[in-house]
């Protein structure tokens, strides 16, 4: 089910298992200032999707936040063929097979510019993230940079996360730390997005952070 987050910005909660981790996978959308929608991390397309989307707005952007990111996006390649499908810098060497219309970075296109900030977290090559500030809610939009996942996982999902070093709190995983190559690099794009407004977190894993998120955020990476 869509739940709302904030004027004009929705949640979509699903299952999703990785390396033997119940992660599970949040959608983000949100309704533009043309009332077209923007999709980010998409979970898996059905009809019955399509059809509580369609109820919103028409959807007319589709993101690939990271380069590690792409689980569901053959289905919404078919469902949306006129739609832009934008995705992170390097996405393409790894998945050659889909056709991305638009890269992204650190410069919001005119679709969207007036509803969110986002940057290229640079010094992790292999996963090349974008975060998203949605300027009106002061949320912040984060793929896999983070994670907040707890105690109602199943068994071997909690052994796995203790081991990645992200059970039951707000963190970076071991996985994420293995990713960055150059720390000063990866250091000076969080400060650039510490010093954004914002207050919450949505996460594509986990448990949101809807207070405090700022500070949060600053101490999951305090190894930096």
């Amino acid at each position: 089910m869509l739940t709302p987050l904030a004027p004009d910005l929705w949640e979509l909660d699903a299952p999703l298992t990785v390396l033997g981790m119940a992660l599970g996978h949040r959608m983000t959308v949100a309704r533009l200032s043309d009332h077209s929608l923007w999709i980010h991390s998409p979970v898996a397309y059905t009809p019955e999707l399509g059809a509580k989307l369609a109820a919103l707005g028409p959807v007319a952007h589709v993101l690939a936040p990271n380069c590690v990111h792409d689980t569901f996006l053959e289905g919404w390649f078919a469902a949306y063929p006129t739609a832009r499908f934008h995705g992170a810098k390097g996405f393409s060497r790894y998945r050659p097979d889909l056709k991305f219309t638009d890269p992204l970075g650190d410069t919001p296109p005119p679709a969207w510019a007036s509803v969110f900030h986002q940057h290229l977290m640079r010094g992790a090559p292999r996963l090349n993230e974008v975060v998203f500030l949605h300027r009106a809610s002061r949320t912040l939009i984060l793929t896999d940079l983070a994670f907040n996942l707890g105690p109602d996982l199943p068994f071997l999902s909690r052994v796995l996360l203790r081991i990645n070093g992200c059970y039951d709190r707000f963190a970076c995983s071991r996985l994420l730390r293995s990713t960055i190559k150059d720390r000063a690099a990866f250091r000076a794009s969080l400060d650039h997005v510490l010093a954004w407004d914002f207050d919450r977190i949505v996460l594509s894993h986990g448990r949101n952070l809807d207070s405090a998120a700022k500070d949060t955020l600053r101490l999951a990476f305090a190894f930096l």
